[in-house]
């Protein structure tokens, strides 16, 4: 049905063919003959065999596949813009070829249950500027050379439980903005070289249960503006340093039950909207230098159950305009 369709069409226009979740074993050959096709979505295929044998040539192909292993050819897509292979739960590795891809701008891995490591030579995509990796549970680290992506901008994490260490090469990814590493259950700490990602906007940490400090080297992420701290329940102190973030806007401390304090720096945040501290069961009293964040303008002290009183200080807050104490 599918060859019929493209036979029928003028092959030549077609830009986009989604095929996701068909039942197809093989792509019809006529496929090939779409000089101008951009986009390939073969996602959830999953009884389609040989894809990369004859996928050899295409100008500014973007392929979305589901498969158990990647064949070494797929190094010959060198026009090859974006790469999705999310859902593929059997996919265990990469092709080392695939640092070939020197046009390759998105890696989409997300929820390959079985990929357990990435090949070194996944360093030399110099052009990649998106690394999605959510929900990769069998990755425990990532390689060195990672460090070299110098284009990267966004690096997902997410829901890689079973990563324990982030490499201290990571400090070289002077381009990344945003760094989502929520669910990672089994970090324990981040590298001091952290504090190189001069870049970095967003730092998402969600959930990172076993994470016990953060390191005082996060305080020279100038750039830094929404750090996400929610159920990082092993949390218990916040470094001094975190006063030098002087584009910081958002600061979410949620369910961080066994926070007991926050340094008195806070106060030194001056460009602060927003912190969150709803759950914080262990949380006994707040700095009286929380006065003077001026831009403060949402405070939630939901179910801060040990909490007994609030510093008088808080009436300096001008501009605050939402107060949640529901639960205290």
């Amino acid at each position: 049905m599918i060859e019929n369709f493209i036979q029928g069409q003028n092959s030549n226009n077609l830009r986009w063919l989604c095929l996701q979740e068909c039942r197809i074993q093989k792509l019809p050959s006529s496929l090939f003959n779409c000089c101008h096709l951009q986009v390939l979505d073969l996602t959830n295929c999953n009884r389609l065999q040989f894809v990369f044998d004859i996928l050899s040539h295409g100008p500014n192909m973007s392929i979305s596949i589901d498969m158990k292993e990647l064949s070494t050819p797929i190094g010959n897509l060198n026009a090859l813009l974006e790469l999705n292979l999310s859902g593929c739960l059997s996919l265990q590795e990469l092709p080392t070829s695939i640092g070939q891809l020197s046009a390759l701008q998105n890696l989409y891995l997300n929820s390959c249950w079985g990929l357990r490591e990435l090949p070194t030579s996944l360093g030399q995509l110099s052009t990649l500027q998106n690394l999605h990796l959510s929900g990769c549970l069998s990755l425990q680290e990532l390689p060195t050379s990672i460090g070299q992506l110098s284009a990267v901008q966004n690096l997902h994490l997410s829901g890689c439980s079973s990563l324990q260490e982030l490499p201290t090469s990571i400090s070289q990814l002077r381009a990344v903005q945003n760094l989502h590493l929520s669910g990672c259950s089994s970090l324990q700490e981040l590298p001091t070289s952290i504090g190189q990602l001069s870049a970095l906007q967003n730092l998402h940490l969600n959930g990172c249960s076993s994470l016990q400090e953060l390191p005082t080297f996060i305080g020279i992420l100038t750039a830094l503006q929404n750090l996400h701290l929610w159920g990082c329940s092993s949390l218990q102190e916040l470094p001094t340093s975190i006063g030098q973030l002087s584009a910081f806007q958002n600061l979410d401390l949620d369910n961080c039950s066994s926070l007991q304090e926050l340094p008195t720096s806070i106060g030194q945040l001056s460009a602060l909207q927003k912190l969150h501290l709803s759950g914080c069961s262990s949380l006994q009293k707040l700095p009286t230098s929380i006065g003077q964040l001026r831009a403060l303008k949402n405070l939630d002290l939901e179910y801060c159950s040990s909490l007994q009183e609030l510093p008088t200080s808080i009436s300096q807050l001008s501009a605050l305009q939402n107060l949640h104490l529901s639960g205290c």
